[in-house]
């Protein structure tokens, strides 16, 4: 191999390189996310439905799927010349990023009533501001945007198939029994704030 072949090989490879860190680090951030917003959820619920977990474990199971079903080490996604490999690179390294920002932003903005199953504490407030004023689930976006990113680094092509048969299937169960409690203790507020805002993807996507 000269020279030349070398140098592109290097680039090639720096750039999936770059694209997994990121995708590691950005579930990694993930995690932190959720084991501090748990050590600083409030204790004690007036209402919660736990069929929720069911739609947590199939959203697990749909980024799972996206690393359980690789591609050859550090191959493209696509046959794709140099600079269109460093261009999805970025690309990916964009999402993760925000993906994980939209993530913090919404958490924080929940700050004591965030919680992984669905529930309702008392003097809990319906929160329609920050990440929230763009989307009602703006943390589930933004695991979206995390298992978009990870297909793209690492998954093969057909992986996004299931991958979104199980994101879809957990979401709309999580979204349903979250805002079913939502619905029930602040009624028609709730129903106007769904009328403006949208569940999943913003506006300017529909």
């Amino acid at each position: 191999m000269n020279a030349d072949s070398l140098f592109v090989k290097f680039l090639f490879d720096t750039a999936a390189e770059v694209a997994i860190l990121a995708v590691v680090v950005g579930w990694l951030c993930f995690a932190v996310i959720v084991v501090i917003g748990k050590k600083h959820q409030a204790s004690g619920h007036a209402k919660q439905n736990i069929k929720s977990r069911l739609g947590f474990f199939l959203q697990i199971v749909a980024c799972a799927i996206c690393f359980a079903m690789p591609r050859i080490f550090f191959s493209p996604f696509l046959p794709m010349s140099k600079t269109s490999e460093e261009l999805l690179a970025a690309l990916i390294v964009a999402l993760a990023a925000a993906s994980v920002w939209f993530c913090y932003a919404a958490a924080r903005t929940l700050g004591k009533q965030w919680a992984l199953d669905a529930r309702v504490i008392e003097g809990h407030e319906l929160i329609i501001e920050g990440p929230f004023a763009i989307v009602r689930n703006p943390i589930y976006l933004a695991m979206f945007g995390m298992t978009i990113a990870t297909y793209l680094a690492v998954s093969r092509w057909h992986a996004i198939v299931f991958a979104l048969i199980f994101f879809a299937a957990g979401t709309a169960i999580r979204i349903r029994t979250e805002e079913k409690l939502l619905r029930e203790i602040f009624g028609a507020q709730f129903e106007d704030y769904a009328r403006h805002v949208p569940a999943f993807f913003p506006r300017f996507l529909h």
